[in-house]
């Protein structure tokens, strides 16, 4: 931490947008989907519409929402915790 004129400043922080809570459990939902995906129109469309806007999503030609290469890595950093554990069927996407 640096102090300066009575205010803090933190170097080091993340410079990804907050995913809040729905939102990191859409993305899990969408990891274990893998490359099947999940639907349009569930109870986590916005989260699902907020995940693809991000980049971290994408819609597949039929409808289906999977998760995009970026956002298996920020599962990975902020679900998993862990980096390197491929989704389930990952090898497959429309």
């Amino acid at each position: 931490m640096q102090f300066h004129a009575g205010s803090v400043i933190l170097h080091g922080m993340w410079n990804d947008p907050y995913l809040e809570t729905c939102c990191r459990s859409a993305l899990h939902r969408l990891y274990l989907a893998g490359a099947y995906g999940r639907p349009c129109g569930l109870m986590d469309g916005p989260c699902l519409e907020r995940l693809e806007r991000m980049g971290l999503a994408e819609r597949t030609a039929q409808s289906r929402f999977v998760a995009t290469d970026a956002g298996l890595a920020r599962h990975a950093q902020e679900v998993l915790r862990h980096q390197g554990k491929p989704a389930p069927n990952s090898s497959f996407r429309s």
